[in-house]
């Protein structure tokens, strides 16, 4: 596509705690590659409860057919839509004005596995897919193929919004070689760098992550990754033991009547993801239901407020501990500026000052970038680089072989 100097972008996401649909109004300006954005309008448009306990069923593994996949997918396409226009008509923009809109979609699974090593080899030497096939007759070789799946039809809100939609972000990286995620880096460069101070940009949705941006970075220089359970932890035993009625822990001041225990947080903290090198990536499959059936709903005699205070410290310490393991040793930081639905728990911010003490701590909207509409900004964004033919993802941090032009564009 031909620069244009100002255009806007909507961007969309339902994140990991599928509690309903971000959606940001963004003005982007000047060239793609040095945006500068100015959001215009924000709001999150909830999932009735329903809806968001079948999801996540679904995302659990919970029995499903192809039929009712697909319609949850036209569903949200729908309900996407309508977010988009919403955002749109709150600052009086007519979405035929738009230049695109970015739609993350809504995560049902995703496993950032191995590289495709042996379909690469077929491909590169047109040789006979007999002996791949046999080899994926394996159904323990066939379970740690790479794959991501993100609903919400996107031709569905090209239709309806009668605007240009770039969606399925994730695979063109996992094509690549790499996890799929996290993308959000990219954008995290574009806005944060800064050319004397070293950053990380924490983003604590479902699964929290971070951007390492070394002072004066240049994109190869720029790393990370997922670091475990952000809110999701949290709000899933707070689902439990409200039977639905909340959704989250406000402020994190349930928690903090609680005690840790200590016993169970140095188990949980023995899983082997955080242990594992970079790049890596999380969701549901590792932190979601199972895990907290497994761990926290069989700890005998626990009350309910100790749990929420265990669950909580984990997200801190594993956060920290990464920190410390995989970044502080190797990189000059001199600030944390942190976005997501945990940047409102004031209990797991205050614990993350006391186990970094050597970082200045932010909230991303001293940076212009409201803390709920953060990630949902970052999709306007990577929509944006897609259509002017741009890479999306930073090799370094998804470990890609390449970087890559993300999404598939759907025309009205």
């Amino acid at each position: 596509m031909p620069a244009r100097s100002s255009r806007l972008v909507v961007g969309l996401i339902s994140g990991t705690s599928m509690d309903g649909i971000d959606a940001a109004l963004v003005r982007i300006s000047g060239p793609a590659a040095r945006p500068r954005v100015r959001l215009l309008a924000f709001e999150t448009m909830p999932y009735p409860a329903w809806l968001q306990e079948r999801l996540m069923a679904i995302a659990g593994y919970a029995s499903t057919t192809a039929d009712e996949i697909d319609q949850f997918n036209i569903l949200l396409g729908a309900a996407f839509s309508y977010a988009a226009v919403h955002v749109c008509e709150r600052v009086n923009v007519k979405t035929s004005r738009l230049f695109a809109v970015g739609s993350h979609g809504q995560t049902l699974h995703h496993f950032g596995g191995m590289r495709l090593r042996s379909v690469d080899l077929h491909c590169k030497t047109r040789s006979s897919p007999a002996q791949d096939w046999r080899l994926f007759k394996d159904a323990n070789i066939r379970s740690a193929l790479p794959r991501t799946l993100q609903i919400a039809e996107p031709a569905i809100i090209a239709e309806l919004t009668g605007t240009p939609v770039v969606s399925d972000f994730r695979v063109a990286d996992m094509a690549a070689g790499g996890q799929g995620a996290p993308l959000v880096p990219t954008v995290d460069y574009l806005l944060l760098r800064d050319a004397r101070e070293g950053t990380v940009a924490l983003n604590i949705g479902g699964i929290a992550n971070f951007t390492v941006i070394p002072a004066n970075a240049e994109p190869e220089q720029v790393f990370g990754f997922d670091t475990g359970p952000g809110n999701m932890v949290i709000d899933g035993l707070v689902r439990h033991f409200t039977h639905g009625r909340k959704t989250y822990d406000a402020g994190g001041r349930w928690a903090a009547r609680g005690t840790v225990l200590e016993p169970l947080l140095q188990k949980l903290l023995q899983d082997p993801f955080f242990a594992m090198q970079p790049p890596k990536s999380a969701g549901r499959e590792q932190f979601g239901q199972q895990f907290i059936q497994r761990h926290f709903l069989k700890a005998r005699g626990a009350r309910p407020e100790d749990l929420l205070r265990t669950a909580t410290e984990l997200t801190g310490r594993s956060i920290a501990h990464a920190l410390d393991r995989f970044v502080l040793s190797k990189v000059a930081i001199h600030r944390l500026i942190i976005s997501g639905g945990g940047a409102h728990n004031r209990l797991l911010v205050a614990r993350l000052g006391e186990l970094l003490p050597m970082l200045r701590i932010h909230g991303s909207d001293d940076f212009g970038l409201d803390v709920d509409a953060k990630e949902a900004i970052a999709f306007a964004v990577l929509a944006d680089r897609t259509m002017h033919g741009l890479p999306g993802n930073l090799p370094s941090v998804t470990g890609a072989r390449r970087a890559v032009v993300l999404g598939k564009i759907s025309r009205p």
